[in-house]
């Protein structure tokens, strides 16, 4: 059956990837951004009927209510909503402002949690939905520089997880997708903020932007792939809670996962001595 998506951060790489793959699929898109001039660029030669523009920052609340009405009196229904807006935050944490760690948050987290909770009573009415929420491998791995870009994925995987407990009764699926390096622009010079270094310490390992940005354009993810696979996800008789993309995420989550099942085995003994007197 034909379904409806709302995709946020749809003018580039893995939210335009999606757009397509589901257009191609034979599902409808709603395809949002705050730039609807990149979006329609993005996506100007899938645009027809079953694509519509919606205007959206993710970080005003008003306008992710807004945004989501307009989905709906669109294409009737939300079959799945794909959380896909953000920017990147990179430097040492102890260099970052207070304001540039809200604003970090005030996308990368409060954007999700606003188009969730903008989209949760439609899918409630609906008896149905899959929300899909892009992390990241910063989600889970800590990553030298990713402090406050880390903390908003982490945050997101919290999220993620506890509402798929509350909203299972419903019929909606919840999914966190944590990809490794794909072809996007989040290293882009206009979607990403460097910390200008101030502490003399930390002079000597070099720059974030030093370290970061020859990964642009080199990355090895393709998007339009990760968004055929989106498709497939959202067809699944049985969807993951988590699911990992790329080579490279696979060898850097595994590891991690891995070595905390280790440390609780270690200190097993010690996790129980805490326990209460019963």
């Amino acid at each position: 059956m034909s379904k409806v998506w709302f995709i946020t951060g749809a003018g580039s790489g893995i939210g335009a990837g999606t757009a397509k793959a589901a257009l191609k699929a034979g599902d409808r898109v709603v395809a949002t951004g705050r730039n609807l001039d990149k979006v329609r660029k993005a996506l100007g030669d899938v645009a027809g009927e079953n694509l519509a523009f919606v205007q959206l920052d993710v970080a005003d609340e008003a306008q992710a209510k807004v945004a989501v009405e307009e989905a709906v009196q669109r294409f009737g229904r939300i079959d799945v909503l794909v959380n896909n807006a953000g920017y990147s935050l990179l430097g040492n944490f102890e260099e970052m402002t207070t304001p540039d760690i809200e604003r970090q948050f005030a996308t990368s987290f409060w954007g999700v949690a606003y188009v969730m909770r903008a989209a949760l009573p439609v899918m409630r009415r609906q008896r149905s939905g899959h929300i899909v929420n892009i992390s990241s491998v910063a989600g889970v791995v800590g990553l030298k520089h990713c402090g406050a870009y880390g903390a908003t994925k982490f945050a997101v995987e919290g999220l993620s997880l506890a509402v798929a407990q509350e909203v299972g009764q419903f019929g909606i699926k919840v999914t966190v997708v944590e990809p490794g390096f794909f072809r996007t622009d989040l290293l882009d010079a206009h979607n990403i903020k460097y910390i200008d270094g101030t502490i003399a310490d930390y002079a000597a390992e070099g720059s974030a932007e030093a370290m970061w940005s020859p990964y642009h354009g080199t990355q090895p993810g393709d998007p339009a792939k990760l968004g055929d696979a989106l498709v497939e996800l959202a067809r699944m008789a049985t969807l993951p809670q988590v699911f990992v993309a790329g080579s490279d995420a696979l060898a850097a989550v595994a590891p991690v996962v891995e070595g905390r099942l280790k440390d609780m085995r270690v200190h097993e003994v010690l996790s129980r001595s805490t326990d209460g007197i019963s």
